[in-house]
């Protein structure tokens, strides 16, 4: 799912990243906006109340917000620069963001329940969800080269009703790839409003302990990996003594 690259990826694989890492993000997305009143998953509304405060000349509050926005973009360089620097090819490149997405969900939910009532600490908070989420943002699109996108869903609608309109209209084999984008793109919008509505539910009865939540399903994202290339291998020695039984 994670280890996957290149001509070894399939579809298959996309999906269910797609259907992991948009749960994580969606669950991220409400709890961060029910724990801070900001949103801590992309940075589109963040523009607009940017320049709202720009308008108003709060440049205290504005130089946060672009402060936010920035640390989502510095989230998304450190990511890809982490992998380019371990090979994009190299088993568990992945291992250094996620673990660092990681640390920032759990520290979250041990620290928000004791520190959420300041304001300076929520938004440093809500800043370092930001930069989570420009990792895991930018660490799927390296690993989908592109096609998986799991923290927002503008661009993902779009993508959809578009395609929605190509099947209608083309013809051949062109439809089969259609109907694989078609399915990933809705496994994500499906799988992030999940996630969303389970993180709500969880805030209200957890409140910042629910951040443990998106923080399993990262361990699981990356035990699956590693527990299925050991289960894989167990397998092969296996099938390998039976032959040499049978000769």
């Amino acid at each position: 799912m994670l280890k996957h690259t290149g001509v070894r990826r399939t579809h298959l694989h996309n999906v269910r990243l797609a259907a992991l890492l948009s749960l994580i993000a969606g669950a991220v997305n409400a709890e961060g906006f029910l724990g801070f009143s900001i949103l801590t998953t992309n940075v589109t509304g963040h523009a607009a109340l940017f320049a709202e405060k720009v308008s108003l000349r709060d440049w205290k509050t504005t130089w946060v917000i672009a402060l936010w926005m920035l640390l989502f973009l510095g989230g998304a360089f450190i990511s890809s620069l982490i992998i380019d620097l371990v090979g994009r090819n190299q088993r568990y490149s992945y291992l250094i963001p996620i673990l660092l997405e990681l640390g920032i969900l759990v520290m979250v939910a041990i620290m928000g329940n004791y520190y959420s009532h300041r304001l300076d600490v929520r938004q440093i908070f809500a800043g370092s969800l930001l930069f989570a989420m420009g990792m895991q943002n930018a660490l799927v699109s390296v690993i989908s080269r592109s096609v998986v996108r799991t923290t927002h869903l503008t661009g993902t609608f779009t993508d959809l009703g578009i395609e929605l309109a190509q099947i209608v209209t083309i013809r051949g084999e062109d439809r089969s790839m259609l109907r694989s984008g078609i399915v990933l793109k809705t496994v994500i919008i499906l799988s992030f409003i999940t996630g969303a509505l389970s993180g709500a539910h969880a805030f209200r009865a957890m409140h910042f302990f629910s951040f443990y939540w998106p923080a399993l399903m990262l361990v699981f994202a990356l035990l699956y990996d590693v527990f299925r290339v050991n289960v894989k291998r167990y397998y092969r020695k296996i099938g390998k003594s039976l032959k040499k039984l049978d000769i």
